[in-house]
């Protein structure tokens, strides 16, 4: 710990200033990342959890310490950890194709609510280090996300078709071309016929190969990948 700032950790009104300026520091600078993905929870969504987070742990921290009052001063920390949940849950969907999207955001709710509650405890240091990670993942560790799955041999795909033998012309084809369909699953959307095919590709095909053979398959509406 750095203790040039053990000032800083007392309760005092210079303190709570820092805590809360740090906490719209750290949550904002997290919102600005999921803000340019354009994502359900943003820069000021990020900016009030840490917030809220950080007044939790000072009010905690005023009531034992400022009015002697006896309490559990990990009490309302908990639940906010707790809490924060719902509004998490808020931001995760279940598309019309069994595509789970936005989990990465409610994490990041979920984080920046612990780091809201780190600064209102004036651990400093663990808050900062633990934006710079989040940070880290969230826009360099993607790459390396995406790239795992660029080169990945298990391939999830929704298809949308007209008829059955469109369907039968797309598994003779992925037969041929020595695709193991591991799963299918046939449902309906609409008028028409879909079906998410679990696939395990052969080495060194590339999945637009893949791709790009079962859209211009005849009957084919749409091909995406999941």
């Amino acid at each position: 710990m750095i203790h040039s700032i053990d000032f800083l950790r007392d309760i005092s009104t210079l303190s709570v200033l820092v805590k809360l300026i740090v906490s719209v520091l750290c949550g904002g600078l997290i919102g600005i990342e999921r803000e340019k993905k354009r994502r359900p929870a943003g820069f000021r969504t990020h900016i009030l959890i840490c917030l809220g987070a950080t007044m939790t742990t000072l009010t905690s921290e005023f009531l034992l310490l400022g009015m002697n009052l006896y309490t559990d001063i990990g009490r309302l920390g908990a639940q906010v950890i707790a809490g924060i949940g719902f509004i998490g849950a808020g931001t995760i969907i279940v598309t019309k194709r069994r595509q789970v999207k936005g989990l990465t955001t409610a994490a990041g709710l979920w984080t920046c609510a612990i780091i809201g509650l780190t600064i209102g405890a004036g651990y400093y240091e663990a808050a900062v280090i633990a934006t710079v990670v989040i940070l880290l993942a969230e826009i360099f560790f993607s790459k390396f996300e995406y790239w795992i799955l660029v080169n990945s041999r298990n391939l999830n795909i929704y298809v949308e078709y007209t008829d059955n033998d469109s369907l039968d012309a797309v598994i003779l084809n992925l037969k041929i071309n020595k695709v193991v369909i591991l799963d299918m699953e046939i449902t309906k959307s609409g008028g028409n016929s879909c079906a998410i095919l679990q696939l395990q590709l052969p080495q060194k095909m590339a999945q637009s190969k893949v791709l790009t053979s079962i859209s211009s398959t005849d009957g084919i509406i749409s091909v995406e990948e999941l």
